[in-house]
C-alpha cells in the first residue's frame, strides 16, 4: 500500500483528502504546519508528499527544497496543492523540484489521478548511473565527470536522472515535459531544447557533437545506451 503524506494546515481540506486518498486504497499521514515536515517525513517514509505552499509558519517552497536536498527523500515525489496561481509561481515550484503543481480550488478526482500517475511513473532506480566518465548519484544528487562534481539545477538533475535511468528509450519533448515539469506546466516543448543545451554544455566534451543525449530527429532525445553502465548499489 502506497502512502501518502499530505502537509496543508486547512483542516477542512486536510480531512476531505484523508477520505478521498484512504477511499482510493492508499495509507494516509499528514501534518499541518511547516514546522517539523522534514522529521515527519523522514520517519513515515512516504511514497508521495501533497504539500501547500503558504503554511502559517514555514514556506512550502523552502520546505521542497528542504526535502529535494535530503538522501533518504530527495526522489520522493512532490505535488504542491497551493492558492498560488501566477506563472512566476508555477515555475518556481517546478524549479525547486516539485514534480506537479496544482492550484487551488481544484478536483478532487483530478488530484487523486494526478497522485497515481506519479506514482506510476516513480520507480526506485540504483543508487547510482554512470555513463562513461559520467556518474549521477542519487542519494547524494551529485553529478561528476571525470571525479569533478558538476553544478546543476534541480531541474537539470531531474532531466539527467530520468534520462540515464533509461537509456535507449527516445522521448518526445511532451513526455519529457511531463514526467520532469509536470502535468500543470507553465512552460513549453522549447523548454526542453534550452535544458538540453544548458545539460550538453555541461556534461559533454564537444556540445555541438553530443556523445551522452542524442537527439532523434523529428521526435525528441535518447539518453545514448552504447555507454550506459549501471552501478548497482
Amino acid at each position: 500500500m502506497k502512502k501518502i503524506v499530505l502537509i496543508e494546515d486547512d483542516a477542512d481540506l486536510f480531512a476531505l483528502l484523508k477520505y478521498n486518498l484512504e477511499r482510493e486504497g492508499f495509507a494516509f499521514t499528514g501534518i499541518q504546519t511547516g514546522k517539523g515536515a522534514l522529521e515527519f517525513c523522514r520517519r513515515e517514509h512516504p511514497d508521495l508528499i501533497i504539500l501547500d505552499i503558504m503554511l502559517p509558519d514555514c514556506d512550502g517552497l523552502e520546505i521542497c527544497k528542504v526535502l529535494r536536498r535530503h538522501a533518504e527523500l530527495s526522489a520522493v515525489p512532490i505535488i504542491f496543492l497551493t492558492a498560488r496561481a501566477s506563472e512566476t509561481d508555477r515555475i518556481v515550484g517546478l524549479e525547486l523540484g516539485a514534480n506537479d503543481y496544482m492550484v487551488k480550488p481544484f478536483f478532487i478526482r483530478e488530484l487523486v489521478a494526478r497522485v497515481k500517475t506519479q506514482l506510476r511513473a516513480h520507480v526506485d532506480p540504483v543508487r547510482s548511473v554512470r555513463s562513461g566518465a559520467l556518474e549521477l548519484d542519487r542519494r547524494t544528487c551529485r553529478v561528476l565527470l571525470n571525479g569533478t562534481q558538476l553544478s546543476l539545477t534541480a531541474t537539470e538533475f531531474r532531466l539527467l536522472e530520468y534520462l540515464m535511468n533509461r537509456p535507449g528509450a527516445v522521448f518526445s519533448r511532451e513526455q519529457l515535459l511531463n514526467a520532469v515539469w509536470g502535468h500543470d506546466r507553465a512552460v513549453t516543448d522549447r523548454t526542453v531544447d534550452v535544458y538540453i543545451l544548458r545539460l550538453r554544455q555541461k556534461i559533454e566534451t564537444d556540445p555541438a557533437n553530443p556523445v551522452y543525449i542524442r537527439a532523434i530527429r523529428g521526435f525528441g532525445y535518447s539518453f545514448n545506451e552504447a555507454v550506459a553502465e549501471t552501478v548497482a548499489s
